[in-house]
């Protein structure tokens, strides 16, 4: 049903990998917040676009209309609302729930973990959203996850890809969702898709064609920047001016070559205003092939700047812009890697086994984990009267309990803890 159960060796590993996520959002100087998992139906309604129909709405219960959040940036915008925040750098680790189709061998779930980052406030332009792709850089190099490429777009350029190509403004939102899907079926599945789905015309969408095939850098900004077409149009140009000084950013970051202006970079939601990203994994098909290829987005993001107005009485606008950290995907490539290097994830972060050789010790050991738990030491033994020696010591190397400390007839007397490493057997006594 698109939901599952993480048995320890998993719940361990997402704690790392989250732990992993929160320790750079901390770096950047967020602090974290909650928000309720239900929401009002109407306040996430409407700000989704297509993707809408994946929301849970749940069932009248006495007057209220309910829903599960299906991000964590719709209830964001509505926390700064309501609490009249005009300035906030926040990050938020929590489950969102969609009605999907689950594909779980890809991480897609309906129940699922996001990590999101996010800036709100009134700033000069681009230096948040730098920071931003700072973010999804650091994350994506530190958990090692293989070559990656961060792309970069603005909403602002694409509609005016659109109006020049003689698109009504009224289906922008449509096309822009037709051209996301660039990444995952050819052009000529989406021309046919803006033609005989969207109603535009055909020459419509090849114009559109020759724009949103593009990609690269600070040259591609520059070109487009000249175009005779898309120089006259206001959005555009702003949006390209936008584009060249982030790319000044990045360079003094030393991230570019990691980052792509793609003009085929739409994101599905409508709540985006302005610059958008999202971040992919390469995987080398093989050493014939020059192009890597993408197995998939593991972050994504952007500025939405109308957001909060819609949740304010009053209309007033809080600039943000903000990133999510695809977890779930993360999460199902680092569990395959574990699975195929065999190696063993450790459920517990027990550090020493109190154990016992012989008969009748077992106030000697209820004492001594006693001490060490009061100590802060991580520590556990067997619920047994009198257990063997051997099984101790067996259960040590089965959860990979690093130490055993050992308290036996002669310990006792000579008021030492014998404590032996595990794995090499060396034994001293303390």
């Amino acid at each position: 049903q698109g939901t599952r159960d993480h048995p320890p060796a998993q719940a361990a590993l997402r704690d790392r990998l989250l732990a992993a996520v929160v320790a750079c959002f901390k770096r950047h100087g967020a602090a974290a917040i909650d928000t309720p998992v239900l929401e009002l139906r109407e306040t996430l309604t409407g700000k989704y676009g297509e993707e809408a129909k994946l929301i849970y709405e749940l069932q009248d219960q006495g007057g209220e209309l309910l829903a599960l959040r299906y991000d964590l940036t719709v209830p964001f915008a509505r926390y700064l609302a309501m609490n009249k925040i005009t300035n906030m750098k926040r990050y938020h680790v929590a489950k969102v729930y969609r009605r999907d189709n689950p594909a779980t061998t890809r991480g897609r779930y309906r129940e699922f973990y996001q990590c999101d980052f996010d800036i709100a406030g009134q700033f000069d332009p681009m230096i948040p959203d730098a920071e931003c792709l700072k973010i999804v850089h650091e994350i994506l190099s530190d958990l090692q996850l293989g070559d990656f490429l961060i792309k970069v777009n603005d909403r602002r350029i694409l509609n005016g890809v659109f109006a020049v190509c003689g698109i009504p403004e009224s289906k922008f939102i449509t096309t822009c969702s037709t051209v996301d899907k660039l990444d995952k079926i050819p052009w000529q599945d989406v021309k046919n898709e803006m033609v005989g789905e969207k109603g535009l015309s055909p020459e419509a969408a090849d114009r559109i064609g020759e724009y949103v095939q593009l990609h690269g850098g600070l040259d591609l900004i520059e070109r487009l920047l000249q175009d005779p077409k898309l120089s006259q149009n206001k959005l555009a140009k702003e949006g390209l001016g936008d584009m060249k000084l982030l790319f000044e950013y990045l360079t003094l970051f030393g991230i570019t070559g990691k980052i792509s202006f793609d003009l085929s970079l739409a994101r599905g939601l409508d709540y985006y205003t302005g610059v958008i990203f999202e971040a992919v994994l390469l995987q080398q098909e093989n050493d014939h092939v020059e192009e890597p290829v993408s197995v998939g987005s593991v972050a994504g993001g952007g500025r939405y700047d109308g957001l909060v107005g819609m949740f304010d009485p009053k209309g007033r606008k809080v600039p943000c812009v903000g990133v999510s950290i695809g977890i779930e995907r993360i999460f199902s490539i680092l569990e395959q890697r574990a699975k195929a290097s065999g190696e063993k994830v450790r459920a517990t972060e027990t550090e020493v086994l109190v154990a016992t050789p012989q008969k009748q010790l077992l106030a000697a050991r209820l004492k001594l984990i006693s001490e060490l738990w009061d100590a802060g030491i991580k520590a556990e033994m067997f619920y047994k009267k009198d257990p063997k020696l051997l099984k101790q010591l067996q259960y040590c190397e089965d959860t990979g309990i690093p130490l055993a400390a050992i308290v036996g007839e002669q310990e006792l007397t000579d008021g030492v803890v014998k404590l032996r490493d595990v794995a090499t057997r060396e034994e001293v006594r303390m």
